[in-house]
C-alpha cells in the first residue's frame, strides 16, 4: 500500500512559480507560437479575411500548392546514429557569398498590406540573421528605401519585365545603384493566375472599403488603424495600380517574354542573374546556356498555373542537367525547417520562403518575422542532429527519399 504524507512547503515552492507576465501584446501572441502553423493561426486572427487570403491562397483549386506541400509530407529521411552532433553548421555558400542559414526571404508583393512595417521589417531581419532578402517589383517599399533600412543586408531584386522595356531598364539600374547584387527575373507570369479567393473577397489594389470589408475591418481595428495612419499603401515600383492583382499583371507585364529578353538582361545586368519560375529540365538548360547563374524551381507558390509541376520533385533531374554550371534553388510549399533540409539533401543550393515569413509578419510585424526565422532555424538544427549530420554542406541524396504516393 502506498504511504501518503503532507508535502513540505519547500517541496511546493517549485510547483507554484507563476509564469512570467508578458505586458506587451505582441510578445504574448508570439510566445505561444511553436511552429509556422501557429504563426498562420495568429495571422488569420490578426488580419482581415481578404488580406489573409491574398497571402494564404493560390490559383484555381489550389492543387499546385497542395501538391507541393504533400511532396514535402512524403519526404523520408535516412538517419545515421552514433555521430557527434553537438555542433551544427547551418551556413551555406549562395552565389559566391556565405549565408548564415540555408534559406532566403523570397520576393512577395504588396507586403505592407500584410503589416504596415512591410519590406523594411523583413529586410532588417535578413540583415540581423545574415541571409539574403529579395525585394519584389510588386513591393510596397522603394528599392532605395529598402536599401536604407538594411544597408548591411545582402539584397536581391526580383524583376517582372514590363511591356515598356525602358521602365524595366530603369528599375535594373536603380537596383544596381542601390547595392543589390543579384537580379531575379520571374518568367512564369505571361498572364495573371486565377486567384479565386481574391475574386470572392473582392480584393482590389488599393483595398476598397465596401460594406463587406467595413464589417470585417471592425473586427480588425488595429490593422485598419495602422493602414490609415502610415504612409499610403501603393506599389512602389508601379504607376498603374487600380483593379485586382490579375488585372494589374495582365495590363502591365509582358506576355511576349522570350529567351531574347533573357539574353538582353544578361547583357544589361552586371551582377548575378537568377531565373525564377523554371518548371522543366529543358527550360533550365536554355536559361543556363544564356548565362543564368542560378535557376529557381518554382510554380509561384501555386499562384499561377494550377496543376503545375511540383518544384521539389524537379530538383534531382534539374541538378543532374545543369548543376555543374549553375545553382539550383527551390521554393513553394515550405512550412517547416525539415522541408528546407530535404530540399538541400535532394540537391538544391538554397530554398526560398515566402508565406512562412509573411505569417510571422502578419502575426507580429518585425518580431513576428524574427519568430519565423527562430522556428525554422530550430527545426533545421534539430532535424540535422537527429539525422546525424553536422553541416548543411554534408547533406546528400542518400539522406532522403520520397515515399510512394498511396
Amino acid at each position: 500500500m502506498v504511504q501518503r504524507r503532507f508535502p513540505r512547503p519547500s517541496e511546493l515552492a517549485p510547483l507554484l512559480r507563476p509564469a512570467p507576465i508578458r505586458w506587451n501584446g505582441t510578445d504574448r501572441r508570439l510566445a505561444g507560437a511553436a511552429s509556422i502553423a501557429d504563426l498562420r493561426r495568429i495571422a488569420r486572427r490578426r488580419t482581415p479575411r481578404a488580406v489573409f487570403d491574398y497571402t494564404d491562397g493560390a490559383a484555381d483549386g489550389e492543387l499546385s500548392l497542395n501538391r507541393a506541400r504533400e511532396a514535402f509530407n512524403r519526404v523520408e529521411f535516412t538517419p545515421t546514429v552514433l555521430r557527434d552532433v553537438s555542433a551544427v553548421d547551418l551556413g551555406r555558400d549562395v552565389l559566391g557569398q556565405r549565408s548564415a542559414l540555408p534559406f532566403a526571404f523570397g520576393p512577395t508583393g504588396f507586403t505592407r498590406m500584410m503589416n504596415h512595417e512591410g519590406e523594411r521589417a523583413v529586410a532588417a531581419v535578413a540583415e540581423r540573421v545574415g541571409i539574403p532578402y529579395a525585394l519584389s517589383t510588386m513591393g510596397t517599399t522603394t528599392i532605395e528605401d529598402v536599401a536604407a533600412a538594411a544597408p548591411g543586408a545582402r539584397k536581391w531584386f526580383q524583376l517582372y519585365l514590363w511591356r515598356d522595356r525602358s521602365v524595366a531598364k530603369d528599375l535594373v539600374q536603380r537596383a544596381a545603384d542601390s547595392g543589390y547584387d543579384t537580379l531575379m527575373l520571374t518568367v512564369d507570369t505571361p498572364v495573371g493566375g486565377a486567384r479565386l479567393r481574391d475574386v470572392h473577397n473582392g480584393l482590389t489594389i488599393p483595398p476598397a472599403l465596401s460594406l463587406k470589408t467595413f464589417v470585417d475591418g471592425a473586427m480588425h481595428p488595429n490593422w485598419w488603424g495602422n493602414l490609415l495612419t502610415t504612409e499610403p499603401l501603393t506599389f512602389a515600383s508601379l504607376e498603374s495600380t487600380e483593379g485586382t492583382v490579375a488585372d494589374l499583371i495582365n495590363r502591365v507585364f509582358d506576355p511576349a517574354l522570350t529567351m531574347d529578353d533573357v539574353d538582353w538582361l544578361r547583357g544589361t545586368w552586371p551582377g548575378k542573374l537568377v531565373i525564377k519560375g523554371i518548371q522543366n529540365v529543358d527550360d533550365a538548360r536554355r536559361v543556363v546556356d544564356a548565362g543564368a547563374d542560378a535557376v529557381l524551381l518554382s510554380n509561384h507558390g501555386g499562384r499561377q498555373l494550377d496543376r503545375a509541376p511540383v518544384p521539389l520533385e524537379l530538383v534531382p533531374p534539374v541538378v543532374d542537367a545543369v548543376g555543374d554550371r549553375a545553382e539550383v534553388w527551390v521554393d513553394t510549399g515550405i512550412t517547416h525547417g525539415a522541408d528546407i533540409v530535404a530540399a538541400i539533401a535532394f540537391g538544391a543550393r538554397t530554398a526560398l520562403i515566402g508565406r512562412a515569413y509573411l505569417y510571422g509578419l502578419m502575426a507580429g510585424g518585425q518580431r513576428g518575422v524574427e519568430k519565423a526565422v527562430e522556428i525554422l532555424t530550430g527545426e533545421i538544427t534539430r532535424t540535422m542532429q537527429l539525422m546525424g549530420v553536422n553541416s548543411v554542406d554534408e547533406l546528400r541524396p542518400s539522406h532522403v527519399r520520397l515515399r510512394p504516393i498511396g
